[in-house]
C-alpha cells in the first residue's frame, strides 16, 4: 500500500484547521440540516427511554454548571450535555447511519457541536461547518464498505461509532474551540487512545452510551489539548499496514495496527477534497439496527397478504453483517428486539410499522409476534448488498409468499424525502413536546443557518428533567 503524500495525522489536522474558510456546496448544507432534523427527532423521541434515564441521573448528581442544554433538561457543561444528548440520539437505534461502515455520525458530531456552540455563543454557520468537518473525518476514517475499516472493526467485535465517533467529535470540538495545529494533533491523539466500544454490548444500554461517550470524549480531548495535554500524534497512521519502507518511528503501533492485527483491511485514502461522505448519509425508516432494515421492509410488503394467518417457516437471505450486529435469535427485551432480524421480521409480518412504539414489553408477550420469531431462518449470503434482503414466507395453509428489498428506503440510492423526514420527526417529537413546539423545532432545524437557531432550539427543548 503506497504511503500517503503526507502523514495521515497531518491530513486530518490540515482538514480540521481549514474548517473556518471551507466553502460548502448547497447540497452539503442541505444534507447537514437533514442530519440535524433527524438527530433532534430521534433524541427527543427517546428522552424517556430506559438507556437514557441512568445517564441523566448520573449527570444531574454531578451538578456541573454550564450553558449547554441537555434536551428536555437543564443546562450544564458541553461534555456532559453531549453525553446525555448523544445517548438519547442513539437510544432507539433510529438515528442516521453511514453506509460505508463508520457508524452513526450525527449522534456523536451534532451532540458535540450543539453543546459547544451554545456554551460558547458560536454562530450557526460556524457550528454547521464544524459538524460537517467532524462528519467527514469520522466517516472517511471508518468507511470502505465490506472490505473497509468500519466493517472490519465490527467483525472483530468493535463498534465503529465508538471508535471513530470520538475522532469525529474531537474534530468538531477542535474547530469550534479554534485550536492550533499542534493542539489539534494532540486532541486527535487523545481521541485515538480512548477509542473502543464492544459489539457484545448491543441490545443493552451500552450501545447508545457508545455514541454519547464518544461525543463527550471528543470534547474532553479538545479541552485537554487546549490546556497543554500532550498525546501521541501518530495513531492514525497506517503503521504496519503501509508496506512502503519508512523509518522505524513511523511504524510504532497505530490504532489500526492494534484493532486489525492481521492487517486484512482496505484502508481508503483520506480524499477530503474529492468527495463528501455526508451526501451518502443514510436514514432509517424503522426503529431498529441498520442490519434489520432491508428484511423488515420486505416483510412489511407481505403483511396485508398474510393478514394474521399462521406462518410455518420464514427464510430470509441477508447480508452476512446482519448476523453479527442483529443476529439475536431469541430476544428477551424490547432493546434486544432491535438487534434481532427475526423479531423485526415478525413485527412487520404481523402488520406493525416497526417504529419506536412497537418495541415494548407488550410486543415481547404478543404470541402472534413471538410465535413467528423461532421459525425465521437467516441465511447469510456472501456478496449480497447490505441494503438488500430476500424473504420467503411459507404459510401453514400451503401458500408461499416472496418479497425482495433491492435498496432499502433511506439508503442514498433510495433516499427519504424532506416529507418523509417530517413524518418521522413528527411521529417522534409530537408525543413528547406537543405539536405547538414540534413544528417550530422542525422549522428551526431546517433553516438552521439563520441567526438565533441554536438559542431557539435550546428554548424549545428546555425542561427540568
Amino acid at each position: 500500500m503506497p504511503a500517503a503524500a503526507h502523514p495521515r495525522n497531518q491530513q486530518l489536522v490540515d482538514y480540521i484547521a481549514g474548517t473556518a474558510t471551507r466553502k460548502f456546496p448547497g447540497d452539503v448544507i442541505d444534507a447537514a440540516k437533514r442530519a440535524l432534523v433527524d438527530f433532534l427527532g430521534v433524541a427527543v423521541g427517546a428522552s424517556n427511554d430506559a438507556p437514557v434515564q441512568p445517564v441523566r441521573a448520573t449527570v444531574k448528581q454531578w451538578n456541573s454548571n454550564g450553558n449547554a442544554r441537555i434536551f428536555l433538561g437543564s443546562q450544564t457543561t458541553p461534555a456532559l450535555a453531549a453525553l446525555v444528548n448523544g445517548t438519547m440520539a442513539h437510544a432507539m437505534d433510529y438515528d442516521d447511519t453511514h453506509p460505508g461502515g463508520a457508524g452513526h455520525p450525527s449522534a456523536c458530531c451534532w451532540s458535540a457541536g450543539l453543546a459547544l456552540a451554545e456554551h460558547h455563543g458560536v454562530e450557526e454557520r460556524e457550528a454547521m461547518a464544524a459538524f460537517l468537518t467532524g462528519y467527514e473525518v469520522m466517516t472517511k476514517l471508518g468507511g470502505g464498505y465490506a472490505a473497509g475499516v468500519g466493517r472490519n472493526l465490527q467483525r472483530r467485535g468493535l463498534h465503529p461509532t465508538s471508535v471513530f465517533g470520538r475522532t469525529g467529535a474531537a474534530a468538531v470540538a477542535c474547530a469550534l474551540l479554534k485550536l492550533d495545529e499542534q493542539q489539534t494533533g494532540h486532541a486527535l491523539g487523545v481521541a485515538a487512545t480512548t477509542a473502543g466500544g464492544l459489539v457484545g454490548s448491543f441490545g443493552t444500554h451500552g450501545k447508545p452510551f457508545h455514541a454519547g461517550k464518544a461525543a463527550m470524549d471528543g470534547i474532553l480531548a479538545a479541552q485537554l489539548a487546549s490546556d497543554g495535554f500532550v498525546a501521541a500524534t501518530h495513531l492514525y497512521e497506517l503503521g504496519e499496514l503501509d508496506k512502503t519502507p519508512r523509518s522505524k518511528e513511523a511504524h510504532r503501533a497505530s490504532l489500526l495496527d492494534v484493532f486489525i492485527q492481521n492487517h486484512e483491511v482496505e484502508v481508503l485514502p483520506l480524499d477530503f477534497e474529492q468527495s463528501w461522505e455526508i451526501l451518502s448519509n443514510g436514514f432509517k425508516p424503522f426503529a431498529s439496527c441498520r442490519a434489520t432494515q432491508a428484511s423488515t421492509q420486505a416483510a412489511r410488503t407481505l403483511a396485508a397478504k398474510i393478514a394474521g394467518r399462521a406462518i410455518r417457516r420464514v427464510q430470509a437471505k441477508v447480508h452476512p453483517n446482519a448476523l453479527i450486529t442483529a443476529g439475536k435469535l431469541a430476544p428477551r427485551t424490547p432493546l434486544e428486539g432491535k438487534f434481532s432480524v427475526p423479531f423485526c421480521i415478525a413485527l412487520a409480518l404481523r402488520g406493525h410499522q416497526v417504529v419506536a412504539s412497537d418495541f415494548t414489553d407488550d410486543k415481547m408477550h404478543d404470541t402472534s409476534v413471538m410465535d413467528v420469531v423461532p421459525v425465521v431462518e437467516l441465511e447469510a449470503v456472501q456478496g449480497q448488498p447490505p441494503h438488500s434482503a430476500h424473504l420467503d414466507v411459507y404459510l401453514t395453509d400451503g401458500e408461499h409468499l416472496h418479497a425482495d428489498t433491492d435498496i432499502v428506503i433511506g439508503h442514498p440510492d433510495n433516499p427519504m424525502s424532506w416529507d418523509d423526514l417530517r413524518l418521522k420527526f413528527d411521529g417522534l417529537v409530537e408525543p413528547i413536546i406537543g405539536a405547538s413546539k414540534a413544528k417550530p423545532l422542525f422549522e428551526t432545524a431546517r433553516s438552521f443557518e439563520q441567526p438565533g437557531s441554536i438559542r431557539k432550539i435550546s428554548q424549545l427543548l428546555a425542561g427540568t428533567k
